[in-house]
């Protein structure tokens, strides 16, 4: 019996291996690996923003995750993660598993923190996949109906004539709007207060409210309030003025010559995850935002498509890191 088994064993190994000898050698790998053998995605995303909803990110977050999710064929579920000026949600993404099945929706702040905060509890180079930058566009320095700031010399007189009496909001420490303000205070040579808020949203409502003076803004954000008379653009960031607000002027033109600060949007999946479905993730990335409707919606706000390859985000955030740590060390920026 034993012989005869050991004979039917042999057989069937011959059996085998005549099988398996006319798979080519992917083929053998998808064999050897079930996790392989399924097509990503086989199951809803996560996009994660770090920020409170109603700011600029959402608008282009939600938007994005909707016409990926249709390029994709699987949900994309929007989720805020708030915090920490957007360390506890990117940190929610360093910590995925690296699948593909967990994306951070960010913005420029992502590289600002690292040069700002000194305990990070991840690596910004390392802890991230980076796939696409998406959008860029200016920040735009709103105040509300009635204020007596209605250009950025009257600003300046104001807050040289009275030094720290002046307040403005940002989304939050570290952010990129609230940089923006400090590049704005260094340039200028004046001494405003910062008022830092968890959130875009909060920071709006308490500018129309009358409890601070001015918010340096992303124009996603507050496009909207522009357009409807809620609020005043006083200037814009970037070095010419947005096709979409034309009768606003930039604040280089404005009495701070030389001054530029635009806001980018990018995509982020969490550090290790495959090469492979980065790919497949910048491709989706490129397809949907170069849909009209994504355009329509985005450009609208002042934004334009940015899309490129995974190592064009990566150089940006380079670029970002050096040009960010001189305005932090200079302005003696602490959160």
């Amino acid at each position: 019996m034993k012989k005869n088994n050991d004979i039917t064993r042999r057989q069937w190994c011959k059996l085998g291996a005549a099988s398996l000898a006319g798979l080519s050698a992917p083929s053998l790998l998808m064999l050897s690996s079930p996790a392989a053998a399924q097509a990503y995605p086989n199951r809803p995303i996560k996009m994660i923003s770090p920020w409170t909803p109603g700011g600029g990110t959402d608008l282009v977050g939600r938007n994005l995750a909707t016409a990926m999710s249709q390029i994709l064929g699987q949900s994309i579920i929007y989720e805020n993660k708030p915090g920490g000026g957007t360390v506890i949600g990117s940190d929610y993404v360093a910590k995925a598993a690296s699948d593909g099945y967990t994306l951070l929706l960010t913005t420029s702040a992502h590289s600002i923190n690292s040069t700002l905060i000194k305990n990070l509890p991840y690596n910004t180079e390392k802890s991230f996949a980076d796939i696409a930058l998406i959008c860029k566009g200016p920040n735009i320095l709103v105040t509300k109906p009635g204020s007596p700031y209605k250009t950025v010399k009257d600003i300046i007189a104001a807050a040289k004539a009275n030094p720290g009496k002046l307040t403005y909001g940002s989304s939050g420490n570290g952010s990129a709007v609230h940089l923006t303000a400090e590049l704005f205070k260094l340039m200028a040579k004046v001494d405003i207060t910062h008022i830092p808020y968890k959130g875009a949203g909060p920071a709006y409502v308490d500018l129309m409210g009358g409890q601070i003076d001015f918010v340096f803004a992303t124009a996603a954000g507050v496009g909207k309030f522009i357009d409807s008379g809620k609020m005043n653009g006083v200037a814009v960031t970037s070095s010419t003025r947005s096709p979409v607000w034309p009768k606003i002027p930039t604040i280089a033109e404005s009495g701070v010559p030389g001054f530029e600060a635009d806001v980018w949007y990018a995509l982020f999946a969490t550090g290790g995850t495959p090469p492979d479905i980065v790919k497949q993730l910048n491709a989706a990335a490129r397809t949907a935002v170069n849909t009209e409707e994504f355009k329509s919606r985005i450009e609208g706000e002042g934004l334009t498509v940015a899309i490129g390859a995974p190592q064009d985000l990566t150089r940006q955030i380079k670029l970002d890191e050096e040009r960010w740590g001189k305005v932090v060390n200079q302005a003696k920026v602490t959160i």
